[in-house]
Protein backbone atom coordinates (compact mmCIF):
# COMPACT_ATOMS: atom_id res chain seq x y z
CA UNK A 1 0.00 0.00 0.00
CA UNK A 2 2.86 2.37 0.79
CA UNK A 3 4.33 2.00 -2.72
CA UNK A 4 1.08 3.09 -4.39
CA UNK A 5 0.74 6.18 -2.22
CA UNK A 6 4.32 7.24 -3.06
CA UNK A 7 2.95 8.35 -6.44
CA UNK A 8 0.95 11.03 -4.61
CA UNK A 9 4.03 12.65 -3.09
CA UNK A 10 4.51 15.94 -4.96
CA UNK A 11 8.26 15.45 -5.40
CA UNK A 12 7.49 12.23 -7.31
CA UNK A 13 5.05 13.87 -9.74
CA UNK A 14 6.18 15.21 -13.10
CA UNK A 15 3.74 18.10 -13.08
CA UNK A 16 4.62 19.68 -9.74
CA UNK A 17 8.19 20.86 -10.44
CA UNK A 18 7.06 21.93 -13.92
CA UNK A 19 4.21 23.95 -12.37
CA UNK A 20 6.43 25.50 -9.67
CA UNK A 21 9.24 26.30 -12.14
CA UNK A 22 6.72 27.84 -14.53
CA UNK A 23 5.37 30.08 -11.75
CA UNK A 24 8.90 31.12 -10.82
CA UNK A 25 9.75 31.98 -14.43
CA UNK A 26 6.48 33.90 -14.84
CA UNK A 27 7.35 36.04 -11.81
CA UNK A 28 10.72 36.80 -13.40
CA UNK A 29 9.08 37.65 -16.72
CA UNK A 30 6.62 39.93 -14.96
CA UNK A 31 9.50 41.95 -13.50
CA UNK A 32 10.56 42.83 -17.05
CA UNK A 33 7.11 42.96 -18.62
CA UNK A 34 5.72 45.42 -16.10
CA UNK A 35 8.15 47.94 -17.59
CA UNK A 36 6.50 47.32 -20.97
CA UNK A 37 2.98 47.44 -19.53
CA UNK A 38 2.26 43.91 -20.75
CA UNK A 39 1.06 40.72 -19.13
CA UNK A 40 2.81 37.50 -20.13
CA UNK A 41 -0.02 36.44 -22.44
CA UNK A 42 -0.05 39.88 -24.08
CA UNK A 43 3.73 39.55 -24.49
CA UNK A 44 3.50 36.19 -26.28
CA UNK A 45 0.87 37.62 -28.65
CA UNK A 46 3.20 40.52 -29.41
CA UNK A 47 6.21 38.21 -29.79
CA UNK A 48 4.25 36.18 -32.33
CA UNK A 49 3.38 39.34 -34.23
CA UNK A 50 6.97 40.60 -34.12
CA UNK A 51 7.89 37.47 -36.05
CA UNK A 52 4.87 37.49 -38.37
CA UNK A 53 3.24 40.92 -38.66
CA UNK A 54 -0.13 39.69 -39.94
CA UNK A 55 -1.82 36.56 -38.66
CA UNK A 56 -5.38 35.31 -38.50
CA UNK A 57 -6.90 34.62 -35.13
CA UNK A 58 -7.16 30.87 -35.63
CA UNK A 59 -3.47 30.56 -36.49
CA UNK A 60 -2.52 32.82 -33.56
CA UNK A 61 -4.54 30.64 -31.18
CA UNK A 62 -2.94 27.46 -32.51
CA UNK A 63 0.56 28.96 -32.27
CA UNK A 64 0.04 30.05 -28.66
CA UNK A 65 -2.11 27.10 -27.54
CA UNK A 66 -4.88 29.57 -26.63
CA UNK A 67 -8.60 29.41 -27.39
CA UNK A 68 -10.55 32.30 -28.86
CA UNK A 69 -12.32 33.03 -25.55
CA UNK A 70 -8.87 33.74 -24.05
CA UNK A 71 -7.51 35.56 -27.10
CA UNK A 72 -10.44 37.92 -27.64
CA UNK A 73 -9.98 39.98 -24.44
CA UNK A 74 -6.19 39.98 -24.94
CA UNK A 75 -6.57 41.35 -28.45
CA UNK A 76 -9.03 44.01 -27.27
CA UNK A 77 -6.55 45.23 -24.65
CA UNK A 78 -3.62 45.25 -27.08
CA UNK A 79 -5.75 47.10 -29.61
CA UNK A 80 -6.79 49.66 -26.96
CA UNK A 81 -3.08 50.21 -26.18
CA UNK A 82 -2.53 50.92 -29.87
CA UNK A 83 -0.19 47.97 -30.51
CA UNK A 84 -2.36 45.97 -32.90
CA UNK A 85 -5.21 46.25 -35.37
CA UNK A 86 -7.93 43.61 -35.49
CA UNK A 87 -9.64 43.58 -38.88
CA UNK A 88 -12.36 41.33 -40.27
CA UNK A 89 -11.25 39.37 -43.32
CA UNK A 90 -12.82 40.79 -46.49
CA UNK A 91 -13.86 37.33 -47.71
CA UNK A 92 -15.03 35.93 -44.36
CA UNK A 93 -16.17 38.35 -41.63
CA UNK A 94 -15.83 35.61 -38.99
CA UNK A 95 -12.12 35.38 -39.73
CA UNK A 96 -10.15 38.11 -37.94
CA UNK A 97 -6.72 39.28 -39.07
CA UNK A 98 -4.41 40.70 -36.42
CA UNK A 99 -1.60 43.03 -37.47
CA UNK A 100 0.98 45.24 -35.80
CA UNK A 101 0.70 49.01 -35.66
CA UNK A 102 3.72 51.31 -35.74
CA UNK A 103 3.49 51.52 -31.93
CA UNK A 104 3.53 47.73 -31.75
CA UNK A 105 6.67 47.64 -33.88
CA UNK A 106 8.33 50.24 -31.63
CA UNK A 107 7.54 48.14 -28.56
CA UNK A 108 9.72 45.37 -29.99
CA UNK A 109 12.82 47.49 -29.40
CA UNK A 110 11.88 47.93 -25.74
CA UNK A 111 11.27 44.18 -25.37
CA UNK A 112 14.40 42.97 -27.16
CA UNK A 113 16.32 42.32 -23.92
CA UNK A 114 13.58 40.41 -22.10
CA UNK A 115 14.50 36.89 -23.36
CA UNK A 116 18.28 37.23 -22.78
CA UNK A 117 17.66 38.57 -19.27
CA UNK A 118 15.37 35.65 -18.44
CA UNK A 119 17.90 33.15 -19.79
CA UNK A 120 20.71 34.81 -17.85
CA UNK A 121 18.72 34.59 -14.61
CA UNK A 122 17.77 30.94 -15.22
CA UNK A 123 21.28 29.67 -14.41
CA UNK A 124 20.96 27.11 -17.20
CA UNK A 125 23.56 26.48 -19.88
CA UNK A 126 22.70 26.81 -23.56
CA UNK A 127 22.79 23.01 -23.84
CA UNK A 128 20.43 22.58 -20.87
CA UNK A 129 18.01 25.11 -22.35
CA UNK A 130 18.03 23.32 -25.72
CA UNK A 131 17.43 19.95 -24.02
CA UNK A 132 14.66 21.32 -21.84
CA UNK A 133 12.92 22.97 -24.79
CA UNK A 134 13.16 19.74 -26.77
CA UNK A 135 11.48 17.81 -23.94
CA UNK A 136 8.75 20.42 -23.42
CA UNK A 137 7.89 20.57 -27.13
CA UNK A 138 7.80 16.78 -27.25
CA UNK A 139 5.18 16.87 -24.49
CA UNK A 140 3.22 19.56 -26.37
CA UNK A 141 3.34 17.55 -29.60
CA UNK A 142 1.78 14.46 -28.00
CA UNK A 143 -1.60 13.39 -29.34
CA UNK A 144 -4.21 14.52 -26.82
CA UNK A 145 -7.20 12.99 -28.59
CA UNK A 146 -7.57 10.44 -25.80
CA UNK A 147 -8.20 13.28 -23.29
CA UNK A 148 -11.40 14.47 -24.95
Amino acid sequence: MKEKSAALVLSNQLTFPLYAASNKLMRRYNEFLSYLGLTYTQYIVMATLWKKEDINMKELGETLWLKSNTLTPLLKKLSAKGYINVIKNKNDSRNLVISLTDEGRKLKEKAINVPPNIIKRSNLSDEEIRSFLKILYRILDEDDSDLY
